[in-house]
């Protein structure tokens, strides 16, 4: 009775899409109050790779909401908490950290934006802080991020 095992492994994908949906989906409307809790049900399916992505750009969406206002610290402080067996995810919640400090002008760090990862190299390269645009024009990590940043730079100088 072999007549559907070749089924199986057509199927094993289509699921995974069908679950990254709907996680997504889920985190979208998820309330405030179970945020956190969401995040860490996700991260507990099997397919890892699958999971941390649906959570990622949950993150990244909730993160470009809230970055420029007081509601973001206690927000990344949960959701620190609530990935913190998943050092990408942690990096990221650190990156978007060190993004609002250069956005907002707060102290930062800038063998911090040298060490970040390309991802946030590039965005903040893409913003118009003028010593973070330096930094990146000078020690970027591709030469696409020190190119865009020295793009803006020329762009803060026109007059």
């Amino acid at each position: 009775m072999n007549h559907h095992d070749h089924h199986d492994t057509a199927q094993e994908e289509p699921a995974e899409h069908l679950r990254f949906a709907a996680y997504l989906s889920a985190l979208e409307q998820v309330t405030n109050a179970d945020e956190a809790h969401m995040v860490s049900e996700v991260l507990t399916d099997p397919d890892q790779t699958m999971a941390q992505s649906a959570v990622l750009r949950h993150l990244d969406r909730r993160a470009t909401e809230l970055h420029p206002g007081p509601a973001y610290e206690p927000w990344a402080e949960m959701m620190t908490r609530a990935t913190t067996h998943h050092p990408f995810l942690a990096q990221r919640l650190r990156e978007w950290s060190l993004f609002r400090a250069v956005t907002l002008g707060q102290p930062w760090q800038p063998d911090a934006l040298l060490d970040a990862s390309n991802w946030l190299q590039l965005k903040t390269a893409a913003g118009s802080d003028a010593a973070a645009l330096e930094i990146l024009a000078d020690g970027g990590r591709t030469k696409r991020i020190r190119n865009t940043a020295r793009t803006n730079i020329q762009q803060d100088n026109l007059p």
